[in-house]
């Protein structure tokens, strides 16, 4: 089936890359299982269903290429820290000439309880540093992003601490559930465009 966009029209013709799907977590084994490291395991998720490897890099960044849905896509891993990941980010998009509609960001809420999805067009960074990078580095804050609840933290613990610790037992369990639910929600953002996404996710 081949991608209509019903909310942004056709890219041009000949582009190397139609959507660009970034992941936004912290590198390294030490980090990989952590709270924040969700939107990596989401654009992993949906490189396995694709049939695509993260065997490139460039620009401080990890990439599959391949075709979801029909559709020429790069999943792009930033191996910058959290913080720093629109050092990653923003010369990706300018390099693959990613209009910023066509841009879609994943990452962990705090605010949303766990599991929940989030689908939005725009927006601030809601206090995620990861976002605040990309929205720096691109000078704007008008690209989708898909956010993961991982609920707040109970007692003293403090947020920093928090999304830096491994998902307890039972809360992995959920998560194995929501992760083929965030990747069915990007296919269908591809396939039928972001509005309907959003309608039928969030």
């Amino acid at each position: 089936m081949r991608l209509s966009f019903p909310l942004f029209g056709r890219p041009r013709s000949g582009s190397t890359v139609e959507w660009m799907i970034v992941g936004l977590g912290n590198p390294g084994m030490r980090y990989a299982r952590n709270r924040h490291n969700v939107g990596f395991h989401v654009v992993d998720h949906l490189a396995a269903e694709a049939g695509l490897c993260f065997d490139e890099r460039q620009s401080h960044a990890l990439m599959a290429r391949g075709t979801v849905e029909g559709v020429r896509v790069a999943l792009v891993k930033p191996q910058t820290y959290m913080n720093l990941s629109g050092k990653a980010v923003g010369p990706l998009v300018r390099f693959y000439k990613i209009p910023l509609e066509r841009l879609l960001v994943v990452c962990d809420d705090l605010d949303l309880p766990l599991g929940q999805l989030r689908l939005r067009l725009k927006g601030g960074s809601g206090g995620h540093r990861g976002l605040a990078s990309v929205i720096e580095h691109l000078g704007s804050q008008e690209f989708p992003r898909l956010r993961i609840g991982i609920g707040r933290p109970v007692g003293s613990m403090t947020p920093e601490a928090y999304v830096l610790q491994d998902f307890d037992p039972a809360q992995q369990a959920v998560m194995e559930h929501v992760y083929p639910r965030a990747v069915e929600a990007i296919r269908t953002a591809l396939r039928e465009g972001f509005q309907t996404a959003m309608n039928r996710f969030n």
